[in-house]
């Protein structure tokens, strides 16, 4: 299996190369710059590994929550790589890739809610457990919304709290439930994890045409900031 992952979604600039059993990965936290990186480190994978576009399965990548240019970003190169050769895409929740970061981390968080900073004085998230293949699953819809109207779901007691909303918004951590444990709220997606979480819908051939390859905002109005 030969799977390509990119994510832009956040400061976290990365691309993934899954070659058979091998993982190979580029990846640097980035203020802005995310456009002028990502094909250099895709490059550099490729010719790492040897191959080609057209040696590839698939093209996986971040599809959002995040930032509204690297959301695009991601989702438009992905098109653009797939269809000039001849792939399919596999499009990976951002949020998710965060749970699946700290459930591959430590094998002890089993629950996990993840908010990262949407700005506006607004956090993405949603809440995500370990199936029985270790793999996140999502339990509750992807929102956005103020620090405040963030929920656990009723039969949770706990959960793992990660993302960078909890750095941001002290609200957050206020939230009954929810454990911070080391790094975990500095915690932002990369590409190794959505390549991780595309490889099942590779195997189960669950792909879509390039032009499929659509980012997923949530938030859709962004010309007035909330009252």
């Amino acid at each position: 299996m030969r799977l390509l992952a990119l994510d832009t979604a956040t400061e976290y600039c990365s691309a993934a190369l899954l070659s058979d059993d091998r993982l190979l990965t580029r990846e640097a936290e980035l203020a802005r710059g995310h456009a002028e990186r990502i094909l250099p480190m895709t490059d550099e994978l490729l010719g790492e590994a040897g191959i080609g576009l057209r040696d590839l399965d698939a093209i996986a990548f971040g599809r959002g929550p995040g930032s509204f240019t690297g959301v695009r970003l991601a989702a438009s190169i992905a098109q653009g790589l797939a269809f000039g050769a001849g792939l399919k895409v596999v499009a990976i929740s951002d949020l998710r890739a965060v749970a699946q970061r700290a459930f591959d981390e430590d094998s002890h968080v089993t629950r996990a809610l993840v908010c990262n900073d949407a700005r506006m004085r607004e956090v993405y998230w949603g809440c995500f457990e370990r199936g029985s293949d270790g793999l996140a699953l999502a339990r509750t819809p992807e929102k956005v919304g103020p620090p405040e109207s963030v929920r656990l779901p009723t039969e949770w007691a706990d959960a793992a709290a990660l993302g960078r909303g909890f750095a941001a918004y002290s609200a957050l951590r206020a939230l009954g439930g929810v454990v911070v444990h080391g790094t975990w709220d500095r915690l932002l997606p990369r590409a190794a994890e959505v390549a991780r979480l595309a490889v099942p819908e590779l195997v189960a051939g669950r792909l879509l045409d390039p032009e499929a390859a659509l980012p997923v905002y949530i938030r859709d109005d962004v010309a007035r900031p909330p009252p």
